[in-house]
């Protein structure tokens, strides 16, 4: 692995992440959808631009792989937005706040998700009984996620619960502001309380979605990019989505139904090997079916309850 290419990679991430903070998010406002498509957009075509580099360095099956592993993070990562949405509603944070929790909750997911993934690598090339671990863990991941939702319970969170207790935490939002120097000195608002919130949300999903990508891939360069660039626009997605996930109703049958797919092609590769492209095809097919579904359902639904122009009402 040259060091060449992390630096690459490295370079577009920091540049990008930059950009983003210390440009056009300088000050906290309340993002415009206009906005959000637009950084929407850019993070989406940055992570498939990649793709094109991981070919020019790896090769055609590893770009494969990559670009499997970025669909299926990103996707796991639009069901994870609900989470959000619901984090934000029980702290209470401003629209106009949220971006900042989001960047710098995904600055922590990066550090985060590069230890889980690069001892996860470890663990299955040492030990290989890792992959009917981690292919167990897809199929409960898949069951639970095809049976129920995600509840957001913050308050029950260990370490929300611990951070509430021992940190000194104002009553107050006080802006965009994480800690503040008031008289008794240092104090972190609740704000922050969110942001470790998010952090520990992150957690659980690393280790729901990171075997699925191992999964795909054992190389640390694929696995590693396609799953900081498929979370790298999470934060502008997050707005984009936020009033139309609802209707993405049969997302999480999909996802579902990937993860359990994966699952099974990790503990049966011992005895049956899946070509990438095959893998890149499936996962393809049902996210784009899943999509064009949803949308069609939610579409004749409100074609269902929309009320009947006056006049054409039943007659006698």
């Amino acid at each position: 692995m040259h060091i060449w290419w992390w630096l690459v990679f490295g370079g577009l991430v920091i540049g990008a992440l930059a950009l983003d903070l210390l440009v056009f998010h300088r000050h906290a406002h309340r993002e415009s959808m206009r906005e959000a498509v637009g950084w929407s957009v850019f993070w989406v075509g940055l992570g498939l631009a990649f793709t094109v580099f991981v070919a020019l360095v790896e090769g055609r099956d590893a770009a494969l792989a990559y670009l499997t592993a970025f669909l299926i993070e990103k996707s796991l990562s639009v069901d994870n937005l609900f989470v959000f949405v619901g984090l934000f509603a029980y702290f209470a944070v401003k629209p106009e706040n949220q971006h900042r929790v989001l960047f710098w909750g995904i600055l922590g997911a990066i550090v985060i998700r590069g230890l889980f993934i690069f001892v996860g690598i470890s663990l299955i090339t040492h030990f290989h009984w890792v992959n009917y671990l981690l292919g167990a863990i897809l199929l409960a991941t898949g069951a639970k996620l095809a049976t129920g939702g995600e509840e957001v319970h913050p308050e029950k969170n260990l370490v929300v619960r611990w951070a509430s207790r021992v940190l000194p935490f104002t009553k107050e939002f006080h802006g965009e502001a994480f800690a503040i120097k008031s008289d008794k000195g240092l104090r972190f608002t609740p704000l922050f309380l969110a942001l470790i919130a998010v952090e520990a949300t992150d957690v659980m999903f690393a280790v729901d979605s990171i075997p699925a990508v191992l999964a795909i891939s054992s190389d640390p360069f694929v696995v590693y990019t396609s799953n900081i660039f498929a979370i790298l626009g999470l934060r502008a997605l997050y707005f984009v989505l936020v009033g139309a996930l609802r209707s993405l109703t049969y997302l999480r049958p999909a996802l579902a139904l990937i993860l359990v797919l994966v699952g099974v092609k990790m503990m049966l590769a011992d005895f049956y090997h899946v070509e990438t492209w095959v893998s890149l095809l499936v996962v393809g097919v049902l996210l784009g079916g899943a999509t064009v579904l949803s949308l069609w359902a939610n579409r004749r639904e409100q074609k269902r309850t929309r009320p009947l122009p006056r006049g054409q009402g039943t007659g006698g």
